[in-house]
Protein backbone atom coordinates (compact mmCIF):
# COMPACT_ATOMS: atom_id res chain seq x y z
CA UNK A 1 0.00 0.00 0.00
CA UNK A 2 1.40 3.59 -0.84
CA UNK A 3 1.82 6.48 1.61
CA UNK A 4 -1.26 8.49 1.76
CA UNK A 5 -0.49 12.19 -0.06
CA UNK A 6 -2.92 15.28 -0.19
CA UNK A 7 -4.70 14.93 -3.31
CA UNK A 8 -5.85 11.11 -1.90
CA UNK A 9 -5.67 10.92 2.06
CA UNK A 10 -7.20 7.78 1.51
CA UNK A 11 -4.34 6.25 -0.73
CA UNK A 12 -4.42 4.02 -3.75
CA UNK A 13 -5.97 1.32 -5.04
CA UNK A 14 -4.39 -1.67 -6.47
CA UNK A 15 -4.52 0.18 -10.03
CA UNK A 16 -3.22 3.34 -8.63
CA UNK A 17 -6.28 5.07 -8.71
CA UNK A 18 -7.02 7.38 -5.46
CA UNK A 19 -9.53 6.30 -2.74
CA UNK A 20 -12.64 8.05 -1.99
CA UNK A 21 -13.81 9.22 1.64
CA UNK A 22 -17.22 7.81 0.64
CA UNK A 23 -18.11 4.08 1.37
CA UNK A 24 -19.64 1.47 -0.79
CA UNK A 25 -21.15 0.13 1.88
CA UNK A 26 -22.65 2.98 3.16
CA UNK A 27 -23.97 3.58 -0.46
CA UNK A 28 -25.02 0.31 -0.41
CA UNK A 29 -27.20 0.53 2.36
CA UNK A 30 -28.68 3.76 1.84
CA UNK A 31 -29.71 2.70 -1.71
CA UNK A 32 -31.04 -0.72 -0.46
CA UNK A 33 -33.42 1.08 2.02
CA UNK A 34 -33.58 4.41 0.48
CA UNK A 35 -32.99 3.91 -3.10
CA UNK A 36 -36.53 5.14 -3.89
CA UNK A 37 -35.30 8.39 -2.84
CA UNK A 38 -32.04 8.44 -4.65
CA UNK A 39 -30.00 8.05 -1.16
CA UNK A 40 -27.26 6.14 -1.93
CA UNK A 41 -26.94 8.07 -5.58
CA UNK A 42 -27.32 11.58 -3.31
CA UNK A 43 -24.68 10.04 -1.46
CA UNK A 44 -21.67 10.04 -3.44
CA UNK A 45 -22.49 12.85 -5.38
CA UNK A 46 -24.42 11.71 -9.05
CA UNK A 47 -26.86 14.33 -8.55
CA UNK A 48 -28.72 13.53 -11.77
CA UNK A 49 -28.94 9.71 -11.36
CA UNK A 50 -30.38 10.31 -7.53
CA UNK A 51 -33.12 12.90 -9.36
CA UNK A 52 -34.01 10.26 -11.91
CA UNK A 53 -34.44 7.84 -8.91
CA UNK A 54 -36.20 9.69 -6.95
CA UNK A 55 -39.20 11.11 -9.65
CA UNK A 56 -39.51 7.06 -10.77
CA UNK A 57 -39.62 5.70 -6.79
CA UNK A 58 -36.13 3.96 -7.73
CA UNK A 59 -37.49 2.60 -10.93
CA UNK A 60 -40.61 1.51 -9.01
CA UNK A 61 -38.26 -0.41 -6.48
CA UNK A 62 -36.39 -2.58 -9.02
CA UNK A 63 -33.36 0.35 -10.10
CA UNK A 64 -32.82 1.13 -6.75
CA UNK A 65 -32.55 -2.42 -6.10
CA UNK A 66 -30.28 -3.33 -8.78
CA UNK A 67 -27.94 -0.66 -8.18
CA UNK A 68 -27.64 -1.37 -4.13
CA UNK A 69 -26.30 -4.81 -5.39
CA UNK A 70 -24.04 -2.50 -7.65
CA UNK A 71 -22.40 -0.84 -4.95
CA UNK A 72 -21.80 -4.04 -2.66
CA UNK A 73 -20.35 -6.23 -5.05
CA UNK A 74 -18.63 -3.80 -8.08
CA UNK A 75 -15.11 -2.34 -7.04
CA UNK A 76 -15.18 0.40 -9.95
CA UNK A 77 -18.11 2.83 -8.68
CA UNK A 78 -16.53 5.78 -8.15
CA UNK A 79 -17.73 9.18 -6.01
CA UNK A 80 -18.13 12.26 -8.33
CA UNK A 81 -14.63 13.55 -8.63
CA UNK A 82 -13.93 9.54 -9.69
CA UNK A 83 -12.56 8.63 -7.27
CA UNK A 84 -12.91 4.84 -6.11
CA UNK A 85 -15.50 4.40 -3.20
CA UNK A 86 -13.59 2.55 -0.19
CA UNK A 87 -14.93 -0.48 1.26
Amino acid sequence: MTVPTPDAPFGYDPQGRPYSDKSKIVAGVLQLFLGGFGAGRFYVGSTGVALGQLFTCGGLGIWALIDAILFFTSNDRTDKQGRVLRG
